[in-house]
């Protein structure tokens, strides 16, 4: 085995000036390292105290390197890769800290946790947020849709049934309760969704299916959410046992109310968009005047929890749905009221064991229907005494205790609900006939919204957190 060599790390003064004078005479710079030879008969041993240095050369011009050949070049390049032993490696002491290796190819070692940690503040690594984050560059109340454009001059045409897939909006980590499209005919491709993830969100519905904003005003699922009259803010009720009045274009807060139940629906009153009615898991149905904060009314029923609301046209009465059925008939199920006094018009509206999750008023007539458990849609009289039609009932699809939503198309022609097979569902208003039913989603379909100024165009949601658009 070839002997090792030790390299002292002290010098005297007598050596450094040797060695700057060859330095100086030696323009080549071999002769700057000094190498002193190991005495005979000494040995180099692991774990006993020797000292070291870590001579470097000079470096060389590219230049140089390429003039020299032959031995000269073959020697130069042996010494430079001469092996070189730390001290803190041979006497077993804690090493100091290393610099960074300059040799080419070699890279310094990193511990784990910095690497970890540099992976966490690195850009490249973190998903992009673009499309959901609220504070994106780029108005949501925007121009109007090219989709949308040749639409508002003319007149409404009759409403046809969708039958072909346009896009589909995946972001939702929950089931998403409702779909509404944005009532202002100029920004109509705009499209609102509430999710029990927490969370509900703005859509570009009619173009490129792209998610304007992410709003997180709640800490509870969002079971309900409407639009206002204007468009530029948005109604929200949560299990948080708050409603939300939120700006649409900055995503702040306007109102926040605490109703001190679980909320379940939300709704405004037609003829004054500053006030609004919130019901939930409680026997209670309040009225709220945004402007100051308060409660203004409050409408008290023996129930347990209130399903839905509906305003009648005009605003004078409102509709509540509830869980309450007795045995034989179902007793305070739909309740009439009359929003002035707060008192009960009519409390004998459906007689049929069956809850009721949703109401949807018609667009054109003096009527409102509700979706029942009973697996049908039953046609009411928006008019005193409310009375059923027993001859006209919408049936065909599935409810099964899922808040299955139903609604009307512009001119009221179209009557769309959803299934709890996920499947999506069309009926002829005046004959109740089944027009059309698209298997839409594979888990129950909670919501049918048909767009208010596309025609046969219509958004659909379910309980997978899924939202696709029709045409």
């Amino acid at each position: 085995m070839s002997s090792l060599v030790t390299y002292d790390d002290s010098e005297d003064e007598d050596e450094s000036c040797d060695q700057k004078e060859e330095e100086q005479s030696d323009p080549s710079g071999f002769n700057s390292v000094n190498v002193k030879p190991r005495p005979a008969g000494s040995e180099t041993v692991l774990g006993q105290s020797s000292s070291s240095l870590l001579y470097v050369y000079p470096k060389i011009q590219h230049q140089d390197w390429e003039n020299r050949s032959g031995n000269e070049g073959k020697h130069f390049k042996n010494r430079s890769a001469c092996l070189t032993f730390s001290k803190s490696i041979v006497d077993g002491s804690n090493p100091a800290k290393r610099r960074p290796s300059s040799l080419p190819g070699v890279r310094p070692y990193i511990p784990k946790r910095q690497r970890q940690s540099e992976e966490t503040k690195c850009p490249e690594n973190q998903p992009e947020q673009s499309l959901e984050n609220p504070t994106r560059k780029g108005p949501v109340l925007s121009d109007v849709s090219p989709k949308v454009k040749p639409y508002l001059g003319e007149k409404p045409k009759s409403s046809g049934t969708p039958r072909k897939l346009l896009m589909s909006l995946e972001g939702h980590q929950g089931a998403v309760i409702t779909a509404q499209w944005c009532p202002v005919p100029h920004v109509s491709h705009l499209l609102l969704s509430a999710s029990m993830d927490k969370t509900f969100k703005v859509w570009d519905g009619a173009e490129s299916g792209r998610c304007l904003r992410l709003y997180t005003c709640h800490s509870g699922a969002v079971r309900d959410a409407c639009w206002t009259p204007c468009g530029r803010q948005l109604l929200t009720g949560s299990f948080d046992n708050t409603a939300a009045i939120t700006d649409v274009e900055t995503g702040q807060l306007t109102v926040k109310v605490d109703n001190q139940f679980k909320v379940m629906c939300v709704v405004l009153h037609p003829g004054s968009p500053d006030v609004f009615l919130c019901g939930g898991h409680s026997s209670v149905v309040k009225a709220w005047d945004s402007r100051c904060c308060k409660v203004v009314k409050t409408y008290k029923a023996a129930v347990q929890q209130t399903l839905d609301i509906l305003f009648l046209r005009g605003g004078t009465d409102f509709i509540t749905s509830s869980d309450c059925v007795s045995r034989d008939s179902a007793d305070r199920t739909l309740i009439a009221w009359d929003y002035g006094s707060t008192a009960k018009i009519s409390n004998q509206i459906y007689h049929e064991r069956y809850t009721c999750p949703s109401l949807a008023l018609h667009p054109v007539e003096e009527s409102f229907v509700a979706q029942t458990n009973g697996n049908y849609v039953a046609l009411f009289s928006s008019q005193t005494p409310f009375k059923m039609n027993k001859r006209r009932r919408f049936d065909g699809h599935k409810v099964e205790g899922y808040a299955v939503r139903c609604g009307f198309s512009l001119d009221g022609a179209i009557l769309a609900s959803g299934s709890s097979t996920g499947s999506a569902h069309f009926y002829d208003y005046q004959s109740t006939r089944a027009l059309h039913a698209i298997q839409a989603h594979s888990q129950p379909c909670l919501c049918v919204s048909p767009h208010p100024v596309l025609p046969a165009t219509a958004a659909t949601c379910d309980w997978a957190g899924e939202i696709k658009i029709w045409h």
